[in-house]
């Protein structure tokens, strides 16, 4: 299993990701991944690391289908794939229906339909297809223009059994997202699989986002974890999916991050506590897992945040023998 970061904080300015890129640059990181961006754009602070000599894979988990048509997704991808010279994991989602309504003025009629649809249509185009598509929420007539680029997969963000079954359909990867191993284990990994089986093709890898923070005397778990996950709490999408996975979600996310931290949705402990639990995705089946320090950033700062994603690097490149590069210091990344 492999490890990646994920850029804790929307850049105000590009530099400041800067740190971050050292430190998959200098690390075992084998990504680095963003959110969706709405301050700065994710495409243009990859380019801008890449034009500041940082060219490595990078990924999205996940950007927001509303906010681009599948032909203006393949574009974007491609070129960022050329730009960085290096895979790229353009991951997509449909969004809460609140944003949907916000941005089209309507939901999606089927959020899973939607899904197959965009995620089909981005596969052919960036396979070098002419694609002649007028479907029921996209209508794509056209090709890109032939040329080799690094290779771009084409990611679903999954929460439920649905959204699994189509990734397993259709997706290059699955991203999960504050999803428990236990979830993942007893019901993502199965219905992805099976959804691939449906569709008689090899089933994506799965990748999954999960917020973590190491232990110290001064700090306050449920802080963090308040300050990492508060918005996605207060979602009906990810409160149903973590009842799913048997946690006691209430709706309150000042109580229900009680039961995140209880139920491993957000891991707390020290470098080896954090090193097992880490490990229950490998045994799950996920194939990447992406450290995600959102809270460490958001309540002591971005230097903590890098220091932190270094430690725990470390610790996990030692305990499961992982190589890469092991030369990483706090100067080299702070």
């Amino acid at each position: 299993m492999k490890f990646s970061v994920m850029l804790p904080f929307v850049p105000r300015r590009p530099e400041q990701a800067l740190p971050f890129a050292g430190l998959v640059n200098w690390s075992s990181a084998s990504r680095l991944w963003q959110g969706q961006g709405l301050l700065t754009e994710g495409h243009h602070v990859y380019s801008y690391l890449a034009g500041a000599g940082f060219r490595f894979p990078v990924g999205f988990g996940v950007s927001l289908m509303p906010f681009r048509h599948p032909y203006d997704a393949a574009v974007q991808a491609r070129s960022l794939a050329l730009t960085t010279g290096h895979p790229v994991v353009a991951g997509y989602g449909p969004g809460a229906l609140q944003l949907q309504r916000a941005v089209m003025g309507r939901e999606y009629r089927s959020q899973l339909g939607a899904c197959r649809e965009y995620l089909t249509a981005l596969r052919r185009l960036l396979d070098g297809e002419v694609v002649d598509v007028s479907g029921e929420f996209f209508d794509v007539h056209g090709q890109l223009e032939p040329y080799p680029a690094p290779r771009v997969e084409v990611g679903l963000g999954v929460l439920r059994k649905g959204s699994a079954r189509v990734a397993g359909e259709v997706a290059d990867v699955a991203i999960t997202w504050l999803t428990p191993a236990g979830y993942v284990a007893g019901t993502l990994a199965p219905a992805i699989a099976e959804g691939a089986a449906r569709a008689g093709r090899k089933g994506p890898r799965i990748v999954a986002i999960v917020p973590v923070a190491l232990a110290r005397g001064d700090r306050d778990p449920l802080a963090i974890a308040l300050a990492s996950n508060k918005a996605h709490l207060s979602l009906p999408h990810y409160q149903s999916m973590l009842r799913a996975g048997g946690l006691e979600i209430t709706g309150v996310p000042e109580t229900d991050v009680r039961q995140l931290i209880a139920g491993d949705g957000f891991l707390y402990g020290e470098e080896d506590e954090l090193a097992r639990k880490l490990d229950a995705y490998r045994q799950a089946g996920v194939d990447e897992v992406v450290l995600n320090v959102t809270g460490v950033s958001a309540l002591h700062g971005p230097d903590v945040a890098v220091r932190e994603l270094a430690t725990i690097l470390r610790h996990m490149s030692a305990h499961t023998g992982q190589a890469g590069n092991e030369s990483t210091s706090e100067e080299q990344v702070s």
